[in-house]
């Protein structure tokens, strides 16, 4: 296979073809189009740039960036920061309050374990004096 030449490629791409659109059943030109590869390649190039702006601004200057998962208004994050901190700081307290209920049923039930002192502490021995 015989490799490309720089001259070749750009002759092919400056090569002049025509696209005719026709009616099928008068045979009549409706219209016609002189085009290149060169035009052809910068005409979708420049017509997907067109697009994908158009996408990113329609998204980013109206209300459709709010269906984006994850985006929102400033003030709705810091409202959401501080129900996730009121409610860590709840089930906190429901937690002590549920340990304090147990140990109170403990107690009155008379089911509190017996704590058993293990060590064994000697008294310094002190010298008593008689007088």
């Amino acid at each position: 296979m015989a490799k490309l030449e720089y001259n070749d490629t750009l002759r092919r791409l400056r090569n002049s073809y025509r696209l005719v659109i026709m009616n099928d059943d008068t045979y009549e030109e409706v219209v016609t189009f002189k085009l290149t590869r060169l035009s052809v390649y910068i005409g979708l190039s420049v017509s997907f740039v067109l697009l994908v702006g158009l996408t990113i601004a329609l998204i980013a200057f109206t209300p459709l960036k709010f269906y984006i998962p994850g985006y929102g208004t400033r003030e709705s994050r810091t409202a959401l920061q501080v129900l996730k901190i009121r409610t860590d700081s709840l089930e906190q307290s429901i937690r002590y309050k549920d340990q304090y209920l147990e140990s109170i049923k403990k107690v009155l039930n008379g089911t509190t374990p017996t704590i058993r002192d293990t060590v064994i502490l000697e008294a310094p021995k002190t010298a008593i004096s008689n007088e």
